[in-house]
């Protein structure tokens, strides 16, 4: 969703958002657990400026981020010549740039953008390969796995700015093309993940991908690209019920792990994103608790990870507020189990070591 069809669906200008989650302040709940965010994007762009500086702030704010993913943010930072598939590698070099600036330690505990995910057209099918060593190259050792994003629906967000926003008709079962599913089979040649990034009537496509190379390490993003906007208004309980069985099936694959968070993306349907003040995290955890329960119950915390989703999920709350409503959902988890949801799992899938003591 564009900033502009963010404003007209209620949200307020990614320039204003920072004062506006200033707003909400409380205190920092269990501070001293260690926390890696396997999620998050900068830009410079339309969007807004989303750079390291904007990036430490909200990381530094009370909780004990220890390390950072950065996932692939879109064409902004894509190199301006040369062959259009390399194009990408321009954004693995500028993040690159980013986590060299954090591992000096000069400018907080956090390694920002300790693993990197970029994109790489997987349709091209083994043609992909170049592609893919100039990334591995430009990552200089951080580059953890690419993202081709899948998502699709019918609904057109050029004509209804509330809709679940309609994606590059590429995307309309992209899982399912034999030329994308040739690329995808080179990730795990290269020792790289996939993150999956597509919307819940989706997920049956990306079990028949899981299928057919199930030696990959599989990240689904955001529990499963939950919508309530559009079409999808007012029907919560039966997506709830159509999503929770989606995510029970694929809790079958050993080599899928799930991102708990992206609640506060407005195709989600909640109304966060218009209040004057925003919400506490008492009222975020409320509504997002049965999505965590589901997550956890069908893979096991130790295929679970909790995921900022930042600055995206900034049009609905702060970064020390999201972190506290996720400290609020798992009040019932064991420390062991903090552990591994907080941490643990996120440094497995992404293969992060050399972190900071904790």
């Amino acid at each position: 969703m564009t900033q502009a069809a963010a404003v007209r669906a209620g949200a307020r200008p990614f320039n204003e958002l920072a004062a506006w989650t200033a707003l909400r302040r409380e205190e920092i709940l269990e501070p001293d657990l260690p926390i890696i965010d396997p999620h998050h994007h900068a830009w410079l762009d339309g969007r807004g400026r989303y750079l390291f500086d904007e990036l430490a702030a909200d990381v530094n704010s009370g909780h004990n981020v220890i390390a950072t993913v950065f996932i692939q943010s879109g064409e902004n930072m894509y190199r301006t010549d040369g062959p259009v598939e390399m194009k990408p590698v321009g954004e693995v070099e500028f993040v690159n740039g980013i986590a060299a600036m954090a591992a000096s330690g000069r400018l907080g505990k956090a390694r920002l953008c300790a693993g990197i995910v970029g994109y790489a057209d997987l349709a091209r099918g083994d043609r992909v390969k170049p592609v893919l060593e100039a990334l591995i190259a430009a990552g200089n050792g951080r580059l953890r796995g690419i993202r081709h994003n899948m998502p699709w629906d019918a609904s057109d967000a050029t004509s209804d700015p509330s809709s679940a926003n309609k994606h590059n008709p590429r995307s309309r079962e992209l899982a399912l093309d034999p030329a994308f599913r040739e690329g995808y089979a080179q990730l795990h040649k290269y020792g790289l993940s996939f993150d999956a990034w597509l919307f819940y009537p989706q997920l049956p496509e990306l079990a028949s991908l899981l299928r057919v190379a199930p030696e990959t390490t599989v990240i689904l993003n955001h529990v499963g690209g939950i919508l309530g906007v559009g079409p999808y208004q007012g029907r919560r309980d039966e997506i709830f019920a159509t999503w929770r069985k989606s995510m029970q099936e694929l809790a079958a694959f050993p080599n899928l792990s799930v991102k708990i968070g992206g609640f506060g993306m407005i195709r989600c349907g909640w109304d966060f994103h218009t209040r004057a003040v925003p919400a506490s995290s008492e009222e975020l955890a409320a509504a997002w608790q049965p999505y965590f329960d589901v997550c956890v119950e069908a893979f096991g915390p130790e295929r679970c990870m909790l995921e900022s989703n930042f600055p995206v999920d900034k049009f609905s709350t702060g970064y020390a507020v999201l972190w506290n409503a996720f400290k609020r959902m798992t009040r019932g988890c064991s420390a062991a189990e903090k552990a591994v949801l907080y941490k643990d799992t996120a440094a497995r899938a992404y293969r992060l070591t050399d972190l900071p003591a904790v």
